[in-house]
């Protein structure tokens, strides 16, 4: 395995497929006209925008008009915190392991007059469906957002059940199905949710392209305004070589689920491997509710971001958590809830595969973490 790279941190972001990427280079060069035109070329462009958005809803048994394209999840979030109409309503729910972009879009909302509440979990990440009946109210509760699935444990909420206490109180319900989308099967009908964010970059599309699945008797404003792109609802010229990007990685998710089970399988074998060969180590997170790609551990006595630096060195490619807060100096807000003890929280670190992993990367990655991790206990 000498000189080549690694790459374990799929739930930062994927590989653009290779299939995608030379089906959407037309886009800038040949095919490049603004959509809102409406000459022959056009046309042509508008209809690989309205296929996209055919195979987003077709994935997570939507309506073609229900899927709104964003610039990704972040945004995505953004729009169902800030903009849900629910009259004279104060109160958001939301839980303590979300990502970053709901939890700060929260903070930024109770800074303009909200009442946040932030839901407790178990050790294995879970949300108990009787701690949010206990803390939504008929009267003032606007919107309970909480994630599918955790980008740092990879646990596994029960949206179902919780939507449903969501709309018994006359709230709206929100999840951030970032991770999720490609490795579980979902579907809104059946979960009911209201609004649900996408994002590409983590299913092999391009990054800076997601978007918002918006239930039809959902009131939402405008995060965006200007043209009448998005049905009004979203302004800007639609970035076209990124909506096809996504939406042609919902076609191959669609039509291919042996890629699950070959990640699923992939995925246990690694953390079998970890936990047999490294003492004193911790899988975080629930061993059987989790993402097929996720694999996040706890090392006692181990700092994670030495621990980084040696597996990089090393070729391989894994993360501190969440992407989005790994220069961050704090421990994980998602262990700190979960209540991990002092011995192992400062020795967290994730892998998240994707199909393009093999047993051979595996075999190469628990040797020489075992290797690592023993010659960092010591020292």
């Amino acid at each position: 395995m000498s000189n080549k790279r690694i790459y374990l941190d799929n739930a930062a972001t994927t590989r653009v497929d290779d299939d995608i990427l030379n089906e959407i280079t037309k886009y800038f060069n040949v095919e490049y006209a603004n959509p809102s035109s409406i000459y022959k070329e056009s046309r042509t462009i508008q209809n690989a925008i309205y296929k996209a958005r055919s195979s987003i809803a077709k994935l997570i048994n939507a309506s073609d008009d229900e899927i709104y394209f964003t610039s990704g999840g972040t945004e995505s979030d953004n729009w169902a915190i800030q903009c849900v109409q629910n009259e004279n309503k104060k109160h958001i729910i939301t839980s303590k392991i979300e990502h970053h972009a709901i939890l700060n879009t929260c903070k930024y909302m109770k800074e303009s007059g909200l009442n946040i509440t932030y839901l407790d979990v178990d050790k294995s990440g879970f949300i108990n469906p009787q701690t949010l009946e206990e803390n939504i109210t008929k009267d003032n509760t606007s919107i309970v957002s909480i994630m599918t699935a955790n980008n740092e444990i990879g646990t596994i909420q029960p949206i179902k059940q919780l939507c449903k206490i969501a709309h018994q109180n006359g709230a709206y319900f929100h999840t951030d199905a970032v991770q999720a989308v490609g490795k579980l099967n979902i579907d809104v009908k059946d979960t009911n949710v209201d609004m649900m964010s996408i994002s590409g970059h983590k299913i092999h599309a391009l990054k800076g392209i997601g978007a918002l699945y918006i239930k039809k008797s959902t009131h939402l404003k405008n995060l965006i305004y200007g043209g009448s792109q998005e049905n009004y609802k979203r302004a800007g010229t639609e970035n076209v070589p990124a909506i096809v990007s996504l939406g042609l990685a919902c076609e191959k998710l669609i039509s291919n689920n042996k890629e699950q089970n070959y990640i699923r399988n992939l995925r246990d074998y690694f953390i079998y491997e970890v936990l047999f060969k490294i003492d004193d180590c911790i899988l975080t997170g629930n061993s059987d509710s989790r993402l097929i790609n996720n694999a996040s551990f706890c090392f006692a006595d181990i700092d994670s971001k030495i621990l980084i630096i040696l597996l990089d060195k090393a070729g391989i490619c894994a993360s501190v958590g969440s992407a989005c807060t790994s220069g961050s100096v704090e421990n994980s807000h998602v262990l700190q809830a979960i209540g991990v003890d002092d011995k192992y929280i400062n020795g967290n670190i994730r892998f998240t595969l994707s199909k393009y992993n093999t047993k051979e990367e595996i075999d190469y990655v628990v040797s020489n973490l075992a290797e690592t991790v023993k010659k960092l206990r010591n020292n």
